[in-house]
């Protein structure tokens, strides 16, 4: 079950935002007694209560806003609880001096903000006696293994046990406590208020993670890099899950550079299906892999991580297939789809020389296209096109032939630095086609100068579909929704989109 906490200053705003989410479909919502700015009547939050509700009042020790007295603070939860209030959350060091009463359950908690203790399990044991209906233990996750022993421990509990971790390492674990067999959860009432670190709204642990539908059975998927926070994997692989009627989750595991392996070794226990990859990790996920498919040999790198028949990992690449299906298409007629001989002698200039770069110029190079890579750092530019065998040239000579396929591979035009451009749009002729792979926004300045000269172009949208369809089949063994991973996307990129 999802909570949903509220903290605000004003007890009419609580009233407000409690029966918001009751008509929003939420179950169970905690009062955060401690951000009021005076001391509340209790009365006016929880006699007309529209749903269920946990009464929690946070000392400032506890990361609390409680501005009362210890005594004034305990009166306050003993009063809640003659009340008859559904949940109390009574922290470990105070759970004996407030004795059971009514039905009010008790939630006795432990809270960690700087890490995760070695001795979780004698923690829940020490907790264990105070006569808890539910142990709740929340610590921050400083690596990907904190995140591990913690959902392990809420799995192997006799006690119901709401686990999980804070911090963006920690954030899959919110979502994930669910399937171990956590009996809570907590979300925020909107992402601009959080109110512990790495928590998720309510409406994202709804339409994004589809909490409710998570349990034992559920099948894990996630995508690891460093940074992540600002990833899409996790909305069109969970929108594309629940289309397709998979039971599955898709979650976003902040990964450290230069810890791959031993983070995966770490989450190896929990079960995980599969990952997609990114930035910093792809090279590091071809040398993880047990086995690899031809392109991560071609390329030495990898975007994709999923378990064979006997339980090993396997390394894929769908970056370089996803990008030559998106020129084939760029360079189709109407009536006469465009095909790898197409390609053949054709000459193409690849602005970059990182990951995107290398799986595009190696896809080109096998396909007979004369490759040209250039970079703002010649030396990158020289040592990848010895890499994948091709030519280089200089930043500042970029503009001067006249290739029949540009390529960019850079972050120019990304958001939020939307008014840039790698490319001038004097320099393109009638018969080029311009493929942009960023694709936050859709139409980049690159993209703009193409249409506004009649040139034939590519957004960077089309790799990114193609790419996750290819995934998605490697997950689930189904052909992926590219359609519909490809209106979920421009709905989230849009100035009108709501699912971010």
């Amino acid at each position: 079950m999802i909570c949903v906490s509220i903290g605000r200053s004003r007890w009419k705003m609580v009233v407000h935002e409690h029966q918001a989410l009751a008509a929003k479909g939420a179950e169970l919502v905690e009062l955060r007694l401690d951000w009021l700015s005076s001391v509340p009547d209790l009365n006016v939050l929880i006699q007309n209560r529209p749903t269920p509700v946990v009464i929690t009042c946070r000392r400032r020790e506890d990361r609390g806003r409680w501005r009362g007295t210890e005594e004034q603070r305990q009166t306050l939860l003993r009063a809640a609880i003659v009340a008859g209030v559904e949940y109390v959350d009574l922290e470990e060091d105070i759970a004996k001096s407030i004795p059971r009463y009514g039905k009010t359950k008790r939630i006795v908690s432990y809270h960690n903000f700087d890490g995760t203790p070695d001795d979780l399990a004698a923690i829940h044991q020490r907790m264990a006696k105070l006569d808890p209906d539910i142990i709740k233990i929340v610590t921050m996750a400083n690596s990907p293994s904190d995140m591990a022993r913690m959902l392990r421990l809420v799995k192997d509990s006799a006690i119901p046990t709401a686990g999980f971790c804070m911090g963006e390492i920690g954030m899959p674990s919110r979502v994930l406590c669910g399937k171990y067999g956590s009996p809570l959860t907590y979300a925020t009432f909107s992402e601009s208020r959080e109110l512990a670190p790495g928590q998720l709204s309510f409406k994202q642990m709804r339409e994004i993670y589809n909490y409710d539908a998570v349990t034992e059975k559920t099948r894990v998927f996630g995508v690891v890099g460093d940074p992540i926070a600002h990833s899409l994997s996790p909305l069109i692989h969970n929108f594309a899950f629940r289309s397709e009627g998979i039971d599955a989750v898709y979650v976003p595991f902040r990964i450290p550079e230069g810890t791959l392996a031993e983070s995966l070794q770490a989450l190896d226990p929990l079960g995980i299906d599969g990952y997609s990859v990114t930035i910093p990790h792809k090279e590091a996920a071809a040398k993880f892999a047990e086995h690899c498919d031809d392109d991560v040999r071609a390329i030495g790198a990898s975007n994709t991580l999923t378990r064979n028949e006997i339980q090993q990992w396997q390394a894929a690449n769908t970056d370089a297939p996803a990008a030559l299906e998106s020129i084939l298409k760029g360079l189709s007629a109407p009536d006469k789809p465009a095909t790898e001989t197409d390609l053949m002698g054709r000459k193409a200039l690849i602005l970059g020389a990182g990951g995107a770069a290398r799986a595009v110029g190696t896809a080109l190079v096998r396909a007979g296209t004369l490759v040209t890579i250039c970079s703002r750092t010649h030396k990158r530019a020289i040592a990848l096109a010895d890499e994948i065998g091709c030519q280089h040239i200089t930043w500042e000579n970029r503009g001067a032939g006249e290739p029949d396929i540009l390529v960019n591979c850079t972050p120019v035009g990304m958001h939020p630095n939307v008014n840039a451009s790698p490319y001038e749009g004097h320099w393109m002729h009638d018969r080029m086609l311009v493929f942009d792979t960023v694709y936050n926004p859709e139409t980049t300045l690159l993209i703009r100068h193409a249409r506004e000269r009649g040139v034939r172009n590519v957004s960077g949208i089309e790799m990114f579909v193609r790419q996750a369809a290819r995934q998605f089949k490697l997950f689930t063994g189904k052909p992926g929704p590219i359609e519909q991973m490809r209106l979920t996307v421009r709905r989230v990129i849009s100035p009108l989109g709501d699912l971010a």
